[in-house]
């Protein structure tokens, strides 16, 4: 068997190259309970740079941008190990260097006895006004983190929702009209 890719396989040097989604891309991938690969379309195989076989059994996070505040993924797992719904927009890195943004849906996957055997993640393109919000603030949430904490960055962000006066669900629904 060869060797199962993680984050420390991602790559260390980042470039500007943004690959956008087109409007009828669909980006699907599944994972098991621990979030190793076990299903990717063609669309995510291309978004990513990887090839099949390098992306199956790899851990998901291989595509996880530094640009992501921890909390993101935090508030994401949070959700889907309660059987809830994730929504969010999420910047990935590309085996290139480069990255892609996606307006994500995450669930878990139930068996006949309600026990989550994994999850599926469906990713659409993200409105450019949903992008251009989110990245002034996920850098603000990144910088807090590698200063202070994850603690105080998902303190700072709870504090920003209740400023605006939504929960993060309503912030999503609307970033994406």
């Amino acid at each position: 068997m060869s060797k199962r890719l993680s984050k420390k396989d991602a790559p260390k040097i980042l470039t500007d190259n943004e690959k956008v989604m087109k409007d009828d891309d669909l980006i699907v991938s599944k994972t098991d309970t621990k979030g190793f690969i076990t299903y990717c379309n063609r669309t995510f195989i291309e978004f990513s740079g990887y090839t099949e076989k390098e992306l199956l059994g790899a851990n998901h996070n291989l595509i996880r941008h530094p640009d992501m505040p921890k909390i993101a993924f935090q508030l994401c797992w949070d959700l889907i190990k309660q059987k809830k719904e994730f929504f969010g927009y999420v910047k990935n890195l590309r085996k290139d260097g480069g990255f892609y943004w996606v307006f994500a849906y995450i669930t878990a996957d139930i068996d006949e006895s309600g026990n989550i055997i994994g999850y599926s993640s469906f990713r659409r393109k993200p409105s450019k006004q949903g992008i251009e919000a989110v990245t002034p603030l996920y850098k603000k949430l990144v910088e807090i983190e590698n200063t202070q904490g994850v603690k105080e960055s998902l303190s700072y962000f709870q504090n920003f929702l209740n400023d605006n006066h939504i929960t993060y669900d309503q912030l999503m629904a609307a970033l994406q009209k």
